[in-house]
């Protein structure tokens, strides 16, 4: 139905999304949304103190297929990393996981890649601690644009 616009992975991560749901008592909780579009996204994390190392990493997403399947492939790309590994998954890193996005849908990556961000300096805040290379997040997206 999609043939040619969205890559089989992303199909594949919208129709069997992986990690789907919250964490009680989750170590950081981020959440961003685009206000041009709709979408918002929310990524619970368990992380271990001592090793920094993420344990578990689930989400919620309001909003698109694309929305929904680059959530689901930021929480396989984060799970089991460090913090610091975390980090640098990008929106690019997320997309070139998925095979690509439609240049209309590239902002769904940007909200997952800050989504990510946002629940790591939601754990920092919590723990006091500042995390190197990490920036307040953006609650939206298109914040700072014309």
């Amino acid at each position: 139905m999609y043939d040619g616009v969205y890559s089989e992975k992303v199909i594949d991560h919208f129709t069997n999304p992986r990690n789907v749901g919250e964490i009680e008592d989750a170590d950081g909780v981020g959440t961003v949304g685009n206000a041009k579009c709709g979408d918002i996204m929310r990524i619970y994390l368990d992380i271990d103190h001592e090793t920094q190392i993420i344990k578990d990493c689930k989400f919620k997403t309001f909003g698109c297929g694309a929305a929904v399947a680059t959530s689901s492939m930021a929480t396989e790309m984060v799970k089991g990393k460090t913090i610091q590994e975390a980090l640098k998954v990008t929106n690019k890193a997320v997309m070139e996981a998925l095979d690509g996005l439609p240049q209309v849908k590239i902002h769904c990556s940007l909200l997952a890649e800050e989504a990510v961000h946002a629940a790591l300096w939601d754990y920092a805040e919590r723990n006091g601690i500042k995390i190197d290379g990490l920036k307040r997040p953006k609650k939206d997206v298109h914040d700072g644009e014309e």
